[in-house]
């Protein structure tokens, strides 16, 4: 199922660019939460967190369902060694019926700064506030400041994370990948609200983000 970043592209006219710029690198940061942007889950939502029984779940939640595999190998080269920590952090939220429909959590990132990861509503849950309500619960207790990575295909969650007080970092290379950021923005321009586009927010990284990220060739966040 396509979901709304995609439709986005596609009312732009931009439906061929959407594949060929998903794999861009974008890194943002939040120094301090918008407190105005908080909200709870709709009616018949709830949290839980993840169950180590359901690790499959989770990878089909948190990517699309050709990257699930990828999801897989990531935990258990990252989070693995750490298990029990990613089950007190990987957080659900579930629908009516107790199924998972969308996720989201904190991690220490190389063991030095805090990032958000795969955090994703499944498309036909969409629309709702839950990916709203999923951050608000999640960066209520974070110790800031929290990074994240994502690509310009993301309108929906960019526009969330400025929201929350999200800035997108400028540097040319994070650690040992590249920021997209330049090219990227032409295209997010053109699919999201000239609204939305001109509330964005620009910073440089901070030393701690670079001495973390150079750590270890295969990114943790």
């Amino acid at each position: 199922m396509k979901n709304r970043d995609y439709y986005a592209f596609e009312q732009a006219g931009m439906a061929d660019a959407y594949d060929a710029i998903g794999g861009y690198h974008l890194f943002m940061v939040c120094d301090a939460p918008n407190p105005a942007a908080y909200r709870g889950l709709p009616a018949g939502y709830s949290f839980r967190l993840c169950r180590p029984d359901e690790l499959n779940i989770w990878a089909h939640i948190a990517t699309e369902e050709i990257y699930a595999s990828y999801a897989l190998a990531f935990y258990n080269r990252t989070y693995a060694p750490h298990a029990d920590d990613f089950f007190r952090r990987c957080t659900f939220v579930c629908d009516g019926n107790g199924n998972p429909v969308a996720t989201s959590m904190i991690w220490r990132s190389y063991g030095q700064i805090n990032t958000v990861g795969w955090t994703r509503v499944l498309p036909n849950h969409e629309g709702k506030g839950i990916g709203r309500a999923l951050l608000s619960e999640i960066l209520r207790t974070a110790e800031y400041p929290v990074y994240l990575h994502t690509q310009p295909t993301s309108i929906c969650a960019i526009k969330l994370y400025a929201d929350f007080g999200f800035k997108f970092i400028t540097n040319a290379v994070i650690g040992h990948r590249r920021n997209d950021l330049a090219k990227s923005l032409p295209y997010v321009e053109r699919v999201m609200s000239k609204i939305d586009f001109a509330r964005l927010q620009f910073t440089t990284a901070d030393t701690a983000l670079h001495r973390a990220a150079l750590q270890v060739e295969q990114s943790e966040f």
